[in-house]
């Protein structure tokens, strides 16, 4: 049996986590890009996969308070297309760390109710780890606490080229009209059509892009940037993120005024609607 997430967390932890939400409304998908690894390696004089090694660590963190927090989604970005052009022998290290995420992890997200899923081109995985990532989202299809998804051999424009595709081959085959096709119908297409928009994105390591990364699903989500490398971004620096969220005012395209007079209207409804049913 893996730990019990929720039994094994630590006072201090739970009041951290208490204070957080009181702060207000949590994010409910959170896509992290963790970059970083290779330069934290580096800095130390140790060999890349060393980082990628230690980023699991990372990883094991973020998914536990996620959990623990209550947050539904996590989409971690974990292996680009591109990143497949990095020399051999890290490319193979790199599938080796995630074939052995894969055998040792499974277990103890399943006993914490996280659902597993993953995005991206698995045909270009080892056979091996296309065998694991089938068995681990079978395993864990029923959960209903967090759903962690990992994007692998994953690329923003390869899924909305995909997607076009798709769409194409639907028309020609006079499943769909050209009219049709919508924002809704689009998204649909994606490989991310069973999650919600993201509504934050962490990055690591202080770059300033998105790196082909849900490239259509981030229109409105809000953006976190921490010069951290991912090996050295923990819990606390998660609070950090999550805080800074919190703080801000999504506007969707709208105005600040529009958001308060809704807010105030759907107030007003509610008063009313309270007064109404007590004159029954």
């Amino acid at each position: 049996m893996g730990n019990n997430w929720l039994i094994e967390q630590k006072e201090d932890d739970k009041l951290k986590q208490e204070a957080l939400l009181g702060q207000g409304k949590l994010p409910h998908h959170v896509a992290v890009i963790m970059d970083g690894n290779g330069r934290w390696a580096t800095e130390r004089n140790l060999p890349r996969i060393a980082g990628h090694k230690e980023g699991i660590e990372s990883v094991r963190e973020i998914v536990k308070a996620s959990s623990q927090l209550g947050i539904g989604y996590l989409t971690l970005y974990a292996f680009s297309i591109e990143n497949w052009k990095r020399p051999s022998a890290e490319v193979q290290g790199l599938m080796l760390l995630l074939e052995h995420y894969l055998k040792t992890e499974i277990d103890e997200l399943h006993n914490n109710n996280v659902r597993f899923l993953t995005i991206g081109k698995l045909s270009s995985l080892p056979k091996n780890v296309q065998k694991l990532i089938k068995s681990a989202q079978e395993k864990t299809k029923n959960n209903k606490g967090l759903t962690l998804t990992l994007a692998l051999s994953y690329s923003g424009r390869w899924d909305i080229v995909r997607a076009v595709q798709m769409i194409a081959l639907d028309v020609r085959r006079g499943k769909i009209s050209p009219e049709d096709i919508s924002e809704e119908r689009f998204s649909s297409y994606l490989q991310t059509n069973s999650l919600p928009a993201p509504d934050l994105v962490i990055r690591t390591s202080g770059e300033m892009r998105l790196s082909n990364f849900l490239l259509w699903e981030v229109a409105y989500s809000e953006f976190y940037i921490t010069n951290k490398y991912w090996p050295d971004f923990r819990r606390d620096d998660f609070y950090n993120s999550i805080e800074s969220y919190m703080q801000r005012e999504r506007r969707f395209g709208k105005t600040s005024s529009q958001l308060r007079d809704e807010k105030s209207s759907s107030a007003s409804n509610y008063i009313q609607w309270v007064v109404n049913a007590l004159k029954k």
